[in-house]
């Protein structure tokens, strides 16, 4: 009976339910948007809005939404400086706040995420996943997940996945509410905002076996 019950609300009312969660947030936070709007614009210039694609259910690139949190600093090369030089102290509030995510509840509206799911992660990462971390994308992607409740960006990319994967075998009604109490808290304490050393998370490299890692330590 449980499975069933699952069924239903994952066939039938999960994207009804994300479809009238966004379109509610966005008229609710409409102030909200406009304030932050002008902000970026103030103090970060144009673009507002940061638009990058990312992979979502089953592969399909989208073009994914959030308010714009770095400046467009340039080396004497004319390439960008690192995201630690770029992020500004007001860039840094919209992160530990979450506000720089409130554009990706248009995605949400489009049918691209739901509101809770995994994190969508870059491009270059999928060929990089093994079979059971690509499990994530057998669902859409969301604004919030299981992950980012359990201790987001402070986790190891082996402890997010793993966390990832067990929602996409597990989601249900009652663990996507649970999940988005438990983000409200979270960002009220402002917790996991970012890895240790890192303006948010290192970049993935792929999986590797301890005995590589020695390996690979060992020739460094």
């Amino acid at each position: 009976m449980k499975t069933y019950r699952h069924g239903i609300y994952r066939r039938f009312f999960k994207r009804p339910l994300d479809f009238t969660l966004a379109l509610l947030a966005i008229v609710v936070l409409s102030p909200i948007f406009l304030i932050i709007a002008a902000l970026v614009k103030i103090k970060l210039g144009s673009p507002v809005i940061f638009k990058q694609q990312r992979p979502g259910l089953n592969e399909k690139i989208f073009t994914m939404y959030k308010f714009r949190t770095m400046t467009n600093e340039k080396d004497a090369n004319g390439e960008l400086l690192a995201d630690s030089e770029r992020l500004t102290k007001f860039g840094r509030i919209l992160r530990s706040t979450s506000l720089d995510e409130l554009p990706e509840l248009l995605n949400v509206l489009k049918g691209e995420m739901s509101v809770v799911g995994p994190r969508p992660l870059l491009i270059e990462y999928v060929t990089l996943y093994n079979e059971q971390q690509r499990k994530r994308l057998h669902v859409l992607p969301g604004i919030t997940g299981w992950a980012q409740v359990n201790g987001r960006n402070a986790l190891t990319w082996e402890e997010k996945f793993a966390l990832d994967t067990w929602y996409v075998e597990n989601w249900s009604f009652m663990l996507d509410l649970k999940i988005i109490i438990k983000t409200i808290l979270a960002v009220l304490r402002r917790e996991g905002i970012s890895a240790q050393g890192e303006v948010t998370m290192p970049r993935f490299t792929g999986n590797i076996s301890a005995l590589e890692k020695q390996r690979e330590d060992y020739y460094e």
